[in-house]
């Protein structure tokens, strides 16, 4: 029952850029959420095995892209790391454009975040990062966006 009630938490659905060493992915994330008023800050949580992690820590940045509810069917393709291509400025087979920070940043994104990782703490299977809010944008602010609960995935319990 603890795992059905924590599966059925309300969250929002993004991506989360990570960046490091030439390396770069975008992630389907669910687990964010804003810490602090002043300074802006983000927390996000991340598997230690995730490729996002490893590059979230060398990198010390991230970004996360709220999603438009029309563009649910993109998240499926983010649940693995995200392979270059096929064309330049693609990850995953979307269009990207690179961040102040240098992370991914969804070209179609309803709003994104920019953040540079204050702390990190470590939780059990997960690393919590704590980012400083540093850059942002909303090219369609007014877009309904997409909630884990608008698609059949569960991450959590």
């Amino acid at each position: 029952m603890r795992r059905r009630i924590l599966w059925r938490m309300p969250s929002g659905l993004y991506l989360l850029g990570s960046a490091a060493g030439g390396r770069r992915n975008l992630m389907t994330h669910t687990w964010a959420m804003q810490v602090s008023q002043e300074p802006k800050l983000l927390a996000v949580s991340i598997r230690h095995d995730a490729l996002t992690c490893e590059l979230v820590r060398q990198g010390g940045a991230f970004s996360l892209c709220f999603l438009k509810r029309e563009d649910r069917a993109i998240v499926r393709a983010f649940t693995k790391p995200a392979e270059e291509g096929p064309g330049p400025a693609m990850l995953g087979g979307v269009a990207v454009r690179t961040g102040s920070t240098g992370t991914p940043i969804f070209s179609g994104a309803a709003s994104w975040l920019e953040c540079e990782v204050r702390q990190e703490l470590e939780l059990g299977d997960h690393a919590l990062f704590v980012g400083e809010v540093v850059d942002c944008g909303a090219p369609d602010e007014d877009a309904p966006l997409l909630r884990t609960e608008d698609t059949r995935l569960n991450y959590g319990g």
